[in-house]
């Protein structure tokens, strides 16, 4: 819930100085910053419970998937390069959809606080996927 709270917040303190699309990309890599932090954290074992069973190392996957949020929010700053990382982590998003479905499924906690279900990840992940392709469609403005 917290990187939902800061894509909203960011986006609305930003909005009005800025314009929509800067807010956004702002906002989208404020949000995956925080995001990557909890790869490398306290959170990091309970990310890698998240990693479906099927994956290989899950320690690995963890890491790469930090590392592209760290890269794809730096990338949301440059306006030329924004779109392409806004795809990049739109994908992303996609991609780590699985492991949010079998933590809501399988109660992971994250932090020793129970993940938000499923439905709720959902429109969550897809509000997220929503900015992510109107930074894409903004570019292009």
């Amino acid at each position: 819930m917290q990187p939902l709270i800061v894509l909203v917040v960011v986006f609305l303190l930003l909005i009005f100085p800025l314009g929509w699309w800067t807010a956004l990309r702002i906002a989208l890599a404020a949000m995956f910053l925080l995001g990557a932090s909890a790869h490398w954290g306290k959170r990091r074992p309970d990310l890698i419970r998240m990693v479906p069973a099927a994956l290989p190392r899950p320690d690995l996957l963890v890491t790469f998937t930090g590392i592209c949020e760290i890269l794809g929010a730096a990338g949301l700053l440059i306006p030329k390069v924004a779109p392409f990382a806004a795809l990049g982590l739109s994908l992303l998003l996609i991609a780590l959809f699985p492991a949010n479905i079998r933590a809501a499924r399988e109660a992971v906690t994250i932090g020793g606080r129970p993940v938000t279900p499923l439905p709720a990840r959902t429109v969550i992940q897809l509000i997220f996927l929503t900015a992510t392709i109107a930074v894409i469609v903004g570019a292009k403005m």
